[in-house]
């Protein structure tokens, strides 16, 4: 699915207290089916005026008044509710239009149907509205509610809204949603009970977050001043746009002088400027000048004042798991080697690599490095046990040596890592639990924060520890890791247990339109913080990539406890504030350059965004500077 023209290489800012649109009053009920249809097929993303105007002409057909439904409405119809219909995408025509004057929901569960039952091949609680929506609850649906007007927004295969005839009907509603999430994610009735069975009486905040301790986001909310809201701000600038050579298959941000991007050829060179990257028209190419089309890459990492890079690939194709890693050399222009993992002359694999801390890769010096795999945690070095750097020349296959770690019996499921400044570390999980390790052990994590029923497929963390990101393919998760112990000392879940008064965390989400105009691939993946090394100063923005979308957030905006968002929301709070960076292809990684990058005039570091085929650097600046 396309992204609309008017949005094409634009930046573009998301509604953060949207208004309800006036509704169409008129309703061709007998055409809508056939209006719908076409509408669909068209694509409705990008669809044509031509394509709304037959759709418009269908709908105003029949020319049939209806009287509110209020006042005619059945009496006795069980859930009653108003069902709206989102069309036009992002086009100056866009408009909600009414589907159904008068309709009823409900919430039905389902036996497992073998993937025949409309798509519909897991076992739970979905949702029906009327004929014409079926869907089955999760956070694919990206539900969007509104309390201030009785309404919910949400996801099935086009954009939809239910409009609630009172406060109590829609009250309501939202309690049966959240339980039927909550069932389908982790297969059992959400009872007070099982709630403390999932997230422990520590995380009750989770659970009810209105009667969770927030005092550590309202304190962060006074700490930085650096960042200036995103609404209603526009002031964003592209420095400027490469051709990348095609099969761009990972960026290899620097903090030094260069960065680098890697695709089917080699390591491509580019200089790192206060405007963003440029490109130096090196390339090393891999085995003195063989294609690497065939290589799957997982995870490239930066290493000895960065003129080295980590290439790791999966061993099988379809596993995501390797047994070592090439190192490239960029001075030489050669692989040096390709390392093994091994552990007790035992071969193993490795998911996920990561440096020592987040200013380690600029250490001239640094040898060590940090791995994952499903159970394991650990940390490798390329020196031999005498600590000397291996002879490369007579260690026939080097063996990388680990230093230190823990193979964990089971249950751990881990699937990504990132460590602070000073080395501690952070790790998610399959069963979305995310888990902060000192820097003084491995073996136990000091606190262990329950999942929200999706997996972890990334994670970051501020260089002082005090905020962990969770990337989940519909959602980020912002976790605030301060907590004061029994001595009045205000400390972070990495150096201690947190006890009980534990924070509620953030979820940063998409509109259910902007879900829907990413595309088909408009899954959440590479959440990171903007990128600090330095004990005092603040990461000011979050960014992630959803299909062709580059999406960041101002980080002082979502901390802010009185911000706009979160005014009317039940349950966990929300953002929906950001700027997208729109691409015309699926943007392969986003993230911003390390902040000495940030110009005089601009608070921030430029944003770079990788696609297949280009690479782009883009300056974003708040309203009002």
């Amino acid at each position: 699915m396309g992204t609309s023209q008017s949005h094409e290489g634009g930046i573009i800012d998301s509604d953060c207290e949207e208004e309800e649109e006036e509704e169409e009053e008129e309703e061709a009920e007998e055409q809508y089916d056939d209006a719908l249809g076409d509408h669909q097929k068209s694509g409705s993303s990008s669809g044509t005026h031509k394509g709304l105007d037959e759709i418009d002409a269908k709908l105003k057909s029949l020319k049939l008044k209806y009287s509110s439904y209020q006042q005619q409405g059945n009496p006795n119809l069980k859930n009653p509710v108003k069902l709206l219909l989102h069309i036009g995408g992002n086009t100056p025509k866009a408009k909600w239009v009414i589907s159904e004057t008068l309709t009823s929901y409900d919430f039905v569960k389902t036996a497992k149907t073998n993937g025949n039952d409309d798509e519909l091949d897991s076992a739970g609680w979905v949702l029906e509205v009327g004929s014409k929506v079926r869907v089955r609850v999760s956070t694919e649906m990206q539900m969007k509610m509104f309390g201030d007007q009785r309404r919910v927004d949400f996801v099935d295969k086009a954009v939809w809204a239910l409009k609630f005839l009172s406060d109590y009907e829609y009250r309501n509603f939202v309690t049966l949603f959240q339980n039927c999430l909550f069932e389908n994610a982790y297969g059992m009735e959400a009872s007070e009970e099982n709630k403390v069975k999932v997230y422990g009486k520590e995380f009750i905040g989770w659970v009810k977050p209105e009667v969770a301790d927030d005092s550590m986001w309202e304190d962060a909310k006074d700490h930085s001043t650096d960042s200036a809201p995103f609404k209603g701000s526009r002031g964003s600038i592209e420095e400027f746009e490469e051709a990348a050579n095609g099969g761009v298959r990972s960026l290899a941000l620097g903090a030094l002088d260069n960065s680098f991007l890697v695709n089917d050829i080699g390591v491509h060179v580019y200089r790192n400027l206060n405007r963003g990257i440029n490109g130096k028209g090196i390339c090393v190419k891999y085995d003195g000048g063989g294609n690497a089309s065939n290589l799957t890459l997982k995870k490239t990492l930066l290493m000895r004042a960065e003129t080295n890079i980590m290439l790791m690939s999966p061993a099988n194709k379809g596993k995501p798991n390797a047994t070592g890693l090439k190192q490239v050399d960029i001075e030489t222009g050669k692989i040096v080697t390709e390392w093994k993992f091994e552990k007790d002359g035992t071969d193993i694999t490795m998911r996920d690599i990561t440096t020592d801390n987040k200013g380690s890769q600029m250490d001239p010096s640094e040898s060590t490095f940090l791995g994952l795999n499903d159970k394991i945690l650990c940390q490798w070095d390329m020196r031999d046990k005498k600590g000397m750097v291996q002879d490369i020349a007579t260690s026939g296959s080097p063996v990388l040596h680990w230093t230190q770690g823990h193979q964990f019996s089971r249950g751990t499921n881990f699937q990504c890592f990132a460590s602070t400044g000073d080395g501690s570390i952070v790790v998610g999980s399959l069963d979305g639990k995310i888990r902060l390790y000192s820097k003084a052990s491995m073996r136990q994590a000091k606190t262990a924060f329950p999942g929200l029923g999706s997996p972890i497929t990334q994670v970051d963390v501020t260089y002082d520890g005090k905020w962990v990101l969770g990337t989940t393919d519909t959602y980020l998760i912002l976790i605030c890791t301060l907590f004061t112990d029994k001595d009045g000392r205000t400390k972070t879940g990495f150096t201690g247990r947190m006890g009980n008064r534990i924070p509620a965390p953030r979820l940063l989400k998409l509109t259910p339109l902007d879900s829907h105009l990413a595309g088909n691939d408009n899954k959440f993946h590479g959440g990171h913080f903007s990128w600090v090394t330095e004990s005092g100063k603040q990461e000011r923005h979050v960014v992630a990539t959803v299909g062709k979308f580059s999406v960041v957030w101002d980080f002082q905006q979502v901390k802010n406890t009185s911000h706009g968002c979160y005014r009317n929301q039940q349950g966990l709070k929300s953002c929906y504030c950001y700027k997208i960076v729109l691409k015309d292809e699926s943007i392969v990684e986003s993230r911003f350059m390390h902040d000495k990058y940030a110009g005089s005039d601009l608070p921030e570091a430029p944003l770079i965004v990788a696609t297949p085929l280009k690479v782009s650097s883009i300056s974003l600046s708040g309203s009002g500077r």
